[in-house]
């Protein structure tokens, strides 16, 4: 990649490698200079400016990010698109994060443009929560080291292992004295903990703290089909001839593993009744504080195999107990998880069509009405919920997209212009989403790749709360609109939308280039139309 400083009338088609305030707008770093860019900075005063191009092995930011990030995809993986070098992972389903750590190193190891991040191996993770980034260093990177970045990624090392719904069993031990308040918290811990695992409680026994008693209730857990039997008992296993290892071997089993590298739950017992996993419970599972335990049953909700080998690598990472360096982590908030944007699609698709001499909407275009086009490419995209403003012709608008996950939001007063039904869509988004992307009906040329582009460039955290889609630095639609702006959407007046706080709030803007111009293609006329049309 070539950087130089150079007259800002030879700049264009390069890619800006810093950040410019030409007149009232930002041109930020990494935007490829239009004509109308060189344009405005020469109205500016701006003379000269430092920009980058591209060698002939260079690859662009975004095409070496996603071709790397197709390589790390699987059935339980989404990949956002990429944007500004960026490509995000995030699971699609709640398991267990597995990553092969020697992959990923290979991957970091064969050129420095090219870093690959992952959450540590083993993390639980929830659906939409990020599980790595692919990021491209500078604006491009060797195609070369691209090429080999794939061919060490020819199998993924990356995995989400969903948990898998499973029927557990809890047997409590006891001695003279005990108050059943403490084998009650037993219960709310075990069941607490299951819950999280997509899993249950569907047997429970309380015996003495005895080997045959135990030993009985191990086999009829067993016998009644539960897996994992899981078994707290009245005091600590201190030894493998202990009272639960004894009752394990009594009822016929065997013990595959005492204890545990990992502070709290050294005292942790794994072994096998037949196919049936059989763990004997540290104390601290009482508590809902973080310990060994959870360990193992992530892995044996997902599927994963809990072993000795796997048990004495647990070590690693398993000093969970607070030292004077980390005063009560385990009591503290945790932060959210990194995740996926929830962003919903609400789709303008009421107006009167008062230039077309019918319902634009419900013009054919290769072979279906004119906003099912735009649907459809809501529905392919990350968005969710998609949502879908009618008012005119409201019936045949709910025929044209029928068969479709769509929900209809009615707009009474759809004749007083685009914002009403700007503002009922957005009074219609989820309070769970963090912000909607507004797509006009009339234009079939959006794409779900467009409106995923937008999502992918969404941070409001970086200054990216309004996205909008641009085809050589002009704007167009869809936009992405931050829940913050809402509000103030919520007061606009009349036949606009909400342009307007583009330029109010411009250093919150991010421009995202289509690659085409569909982001300024409306259909508002028969000419219009027959134009698209012969396209």
């Amino acid at each position: 990649m070539l950087f130089d400083t150079v007259p800002v009338q030879s700049a264009r088609g390069a890619i800006l490698a810093h950040g410019v305030h030409a007149g009232a707008k930002l041109l930020r770093k990494g935007r490829v200079l239009s004509e109308e860019d060189v344009t405005l900075m020469v109205q500016s005063g701006i003379a000269q400016v430092t920009v980058a191009r591209l060698g002939d092995d260079d690859m662009p930011e975004d095409e070496a990010a996603a071709r790397i990030a197709a390589r790390l995809g699987g059935d339980n993986i989404r990949i956002a698109a990429a944007f500004t070098g960026r490509a995000n992972l995030y699971a699609r389903v709640d398991g267990v994060f597995v990553v092969d750590a020697a992959r990923v190193n290979a991957v970091n190891a064969i050129d420095e443009s090219v870093t690959l991040a992952t959450l540590a191996p083993y993390t639980p993770v929830k659906a939409g929560q990020m599980l790595a980034t692919v990021k491209i260093i500078p604006f491009a990177a060797p195609s070369s080291a691209i090429a080999r970045a794939e061919g060490a990624l020819a199998v993924s090392p990356l995995q989400v292992a969903a948990y898998r719904p499973r029927e557990a069993a809890l047997i409590s031990t006891s001695l003279p004295g005990m108050k059943p308040s403490l084998l009650d918290k037993n219960r709310t811990a075990i069941e607490t903990r299951l819950k999280s695992v997509g899993s249950s409680l569907t047997f429970e026994r309380r015996v003495a703290h005895e080997i045959a008693p135990l030993a009985n209730a191990l086999s009829r857990a067993k016998d009644a089909g539960c897996d994992p039997v899981l078994v707290f008992g009245a005091s600590a296993i201190t030894d493998r001839r202990d009272v639960i290892p004894a009752a394990i071997e009594a009822a016929g089993g065997t013990i595959e593993h005492f204890g545990m590298p990992v502070d709290p739950g050294n005292l942790f017992l794994i072994g096998k009744l037949g196919g049936t996993t059989v763990i004997g419970l540290p104390g601290c599972a009482r508590s809902p504080k973080l310990n060994g335990f959870d360990f193992a049953l992530w892995r044996l909700a997902a599927g994963l195999p809990v072993g000795r080998a796997e048990i004495a690598a647990m070590g690693v990472g398993g000093l969970l107990i607070e030292i004077p360096t980390r005063p009560q982590p385990r009591d503290e908030p945790l932060n959210e998880a990194p995740r996926a944007p929830r962003i919903a699609a609400v789709v303008l698709a009421a107006g009167m069509s008062s230039r077309m001499g019918s319902n634009k909407l419900m013009a054919e275009l290769n072979g279906k009405p004119l906003v099912r086009h735009a649907v459809e490419a809501a529905l392919g995209s990350a968005a969710q919920p998609v949502i879908a403003v009618t008012g005119n012709e409201e019936a045949k608008i709910k025929a044209a997209l029928s068969g479709l996950d769509v929900s209809f939001i009615s707009n009474p007063d759809f004749a007083k212009g685009l914002s009403t039904s700007l503002k009922a869509g957005i009074a219609a988004v989820p309070a769970i989403c963090d912000g909607a992307v507004v797509l006009l009906g009339d234009m079939p040329g959006v794409s779900a790749v467009l409106i995923d582009k937008l999502i992918a460039s969404f941070d409001p955290g970086e200054g990216r709360a309004i996205c909008v889609a641009t085809r050589n630095g002009k704007h167009g639609n869809p936009v992405l609109w931050a829940r913050r702006f809402f509000e103030e959407i919520a007061s606009i007046e009349g036949d606009v939308g909400a342009k307007a706080l583009i330029g109010t709030y411009g250093e919150l803007v991010r421009e995202v280039e289509a690659g085409n111009d569909a982001p300024l293609i409306d259909i508002d006329t028969p000419e219009a139309l027959a134009a698209y049309r012969a396209r």
